[in-house]
């Protein structure tokens, strides 16, 4: 499935839209991975376990916006953007979402 963050697809052209589409991740880091990133927070630079955790994080949200995308009959979704919270002070929530559509097959 093509996921663009852009509104049009060159040498397409949308001939459905089916509506929002969501991809919603919540994590945790766990207890020992909090201890090792604020170990790592004391010293400064990157912190890698939190680094991993987001991608994976954004990896996983993708993954589920273009199943539930799929679920709605699209085969595209354009307008893709990626949004983040956290939840308490040990989670973080990504959000994918974008809007599904039906493209027409290349010219």
């Amino acid at each position: 499935m093509l996921v663009v963050t852009t509104e049009n697809v060159p040498g397409h052209q949308v001939v459905q839209v089916k509506g929002q589409v969501f991809g919603v991740v919540v994590r945790s880091r766990g207890i020992g991975g909090n201890m090792m990133a604020g170990i790592r927070s004391l010293v400064g630079g990157e912190i890698h376990e939190y680094t991993q955790m987001l991608e994976e994080a954004r990896r996983h949200a993708l993954d589920r916006l273009v199943s539930n995308a799929k679920v709605m009959g699209a085969n595209a979704v354009v307008m893709m953007r990626f949004d983040s919270a956290e939840i308490g002070q040990t989670m973080s929530e990504i959000v994918a979402y974008g809007t599904a559509v039906v493209l027409d097959p290349p010219t």
